[in-house]
């Protein structure tokens, strides 16, 4: 079987990988704050240090499954939001690791009641990212590497959701009066036998 065939089952294994990565990420700790005050240290979870995480990796589960059965336009229409997301993610992850001090600001507010610049910066002595965050760029790079992956191999992939469709020839309605094993019959074919 070549890549071209096996396009879609990789594709789609491919979001599913990275939007699982970003949800479990996004409930773990990306940041943790060494206080000044010698209070306890701050654990920032990733939804917390960066807003879009949790939402965006909703979405690519989304769309790695709704790309299982999409119909060719779909295809690359999913590819483009996926590359779009995982570029947006990856850069905003990016952006947080260079300035954490700028998401670490709700999560110090709601532990110790101080709000502003300054009264960050006498609360929060250094702010030391875990290995997360860099997991979640490994996940936002198999995204890209998916969406591309996408757009190269689309037009290779066995047409999709076939299953979901019906025959019209198939679902042809009865005249005359009809039975129970009909029913069941229209029933196992999307039709609702009460029309």
């Amino acid at each position: 079987m070549s890549l071209a065939q096996r396009g879609r089952s990789l594709s789609v294994s491919g979001f599913l990988l990275a939007g699982a990565i970003g949800i479990i990420s996004s409930t773990q700790t990306w940041l943790t704050v060494e206080r000044a005050d010698a209070g306890e240290a701050i654990l920032v979870p990733g939804a917390s240090a960066l807003v879009l995480l949790a939402p965006l990796s909703l979405a690519v589960l989304a769309l790695g499954a709704a790309l299982s059965i999409a119909a060719r336009v779909l295809r690359v229409v999913f590819a483009v939001l996926a590359g779009a997301a995982s570029v947006l993610l990856g850069w905003s992850t990016i952006q947080m690791l260079a300035s954490p001090i700028g998401s670490v600001g709700p999560a110090v507010t709601d532990a110790t009641g101080l709000a502003g610049g300054d009264a960050l910066g006498d609360v929060v002595d250094a702010v030391v990212p875990t290995a997360w965050p860099i997991i979640a760029l490994v996940g936002w790079v198999i995204l890209l590497a998916a969406s591309v992956f996408v757009l190269l191999t689309w037009r290779g992939w066995k047409a999709g959701g076939r299953r979901y469709r019906t025959d019209a020839s198939e679902t042809a309605r009865h005249d005359g009066p009809v039975d129970a094993v009909d029913s069941w019959d229209e029933l196992s074919r999307g039709t609702d036998p009460t029309r």
